[in-house]
């Protein structure tokens, strides 16, 4: 089982974004890779730390994970928990969260940053029997690439490090800033050789299929993370990522309500009456359902297990099913005398027993 974020960093669920950082920076001084040179446990222990970082300094991330766990960042899910940073190096941890080792006396702050290629936003459109049992799409993104035959040269204005020194006098004496640098925007290589059809950067357009897992009980609107898929950067930068938005299509006859989905099934007066078997259209096939005789309209039937998996993977969710009795809007001439009749028969009286719930409390009962 994957260890738990906050227990990786030692701070509690209630922690403020300062203490996580501090924690963070205690954790990766610890098992800095200068400190731990050729130590494998200490290397692992690093990723694990930036992996939390990245997770619980993030507000929307913090917020996923405190509700679904690791869950919330599997099979492609948004954050480092879709892969961890197990693939990474540790000049890709670095160039994310070099600031936090500021000051720290370590060769990481000093390290060339790594320009990261920009993100890339594609939706895609699932249906109810997708959302089930997850599914596998391919879908096609146009994105930026490394021309073949481009080559690069180190920065004569910043010598590689992707940012130059500036120095500068101020009433409170001397100040050293550090700043992005101008010519290579920050990535240590400019082009020495740019074939052609490719724009300033030695980049071109190219269009890739790429293959996202999604995981069950994805809701609409829900953001995933595929890692690396975005643009490229040019020179030694590392490529973006495809940020995957899930679009819920609506479906014809079943609602979604979180993990359980309701279904309205019509029936008519004789088979409310008499009682009857019905079969039913679900998102797993065909289910046979007994209507018992005298059922009254509103009745629910719950159908345990027979809803959408929880995200976090702690259980499925119910399918509702909500009898409706159906009033005939048109009578026959026969019809109407027969109903005229009924009309002051004492077993046609509504006479509703404290067993029969009422609307607000078949409500409730859905939701507790």
């Amino acid at each position: 089982m994957k260890q738990d974020y906050y227990e990786i960093l030692g701070v509690s669920k209630n922690a403020t974004a300062t203490e996580i950082k501090k924690a963070y920076r205690k954790k990766a001084v610890q098992n800095h890779p200068d400190k731990n040179p050729d130590d494998k446990a200490a290397e692992e222990r690093f990723k694990k730390a930036a992996e939390a970082y990245e997770i619980l300094s993030n507000k929307d991330k913090k917020a996923k994970y405190d509700q679904f766990g690791h869950a919330a960042f599997e099979n492609g899910g948004s954050g480092a928990g879709a892969g961890g940073f197990s693939g990474m190096n540790m000049d890709d941890i670095f160039s994310q969260f070099g600031d936090i080792f500021g000051g720290g006396g370590f060769s990481g702050g000093d390290r060339q940053a790594r320009v990261k290629g920009t993100n890339l936003r594609i939706r895609v459109k699932l249906e109810l029997k997708d959302i089930l049992n997850g599914v596998s799409k391919k879908v096609k993104v146009k994105r930026l690439i490394k021309a073949e035959g481009v080559t690069y040269k180190t920065c004569n204005t910043c010598n590689g490090q992707g940012s130059v020194t500036r120095i500068s006098n101020t009433i409170l004496g001397r100040m050293q800033t550090a700043a992005t640098c101008p010519t290579c925007h920050g990535a240590g290589e400019i082009v020495d050789h740019r074939p052609k059809g490719t724009n300033a950067q030695g980049m071109v357009h190219k269009e890739e299929t790429v293959e996202i897992n999604i995981p069950a009980g994805v809701t609409d609107g829900v953001q995933l993370k595929v890692s690396g898929k975005g643009n490229e950067a040019p020179g030694n930068g590392i490529p973006g990522d495809i940020y995957v938005v899930v679009q819920e299509i609506p479906h014809e006859k079943i609602k979604r309500e979180g993990n359980n989905l309701h279904y309205d099934l019509y029936i008519s007066y004789p088979e409310a009456a008499l009682g009857i078997d019905k079969e039913i259209d679900t998102l797993t096939g065909k289910v046979r359902i007994k209507i018992e005789e005298g059922t009254q309209s509103g009745k629910i039937l719950r159908l345990r297990g027979k809803g959408l998996e929880s995200i976090d993977r702690y259980g499925k969710g119910d399918l509702l099913v909500h009898i409706n009795v159906w009033t005939p809007k048109k009578l026959s001439k026969e019809q109407k005398e027969f109903f005229k009749k009924m009309m002051n028969e004492e077993n046609f009286k509504p006479k509703p027993s404290h067993s029969e719930k009422s609307f607000f409390e078949k409500v409730k009962d859905m939701f507790s």
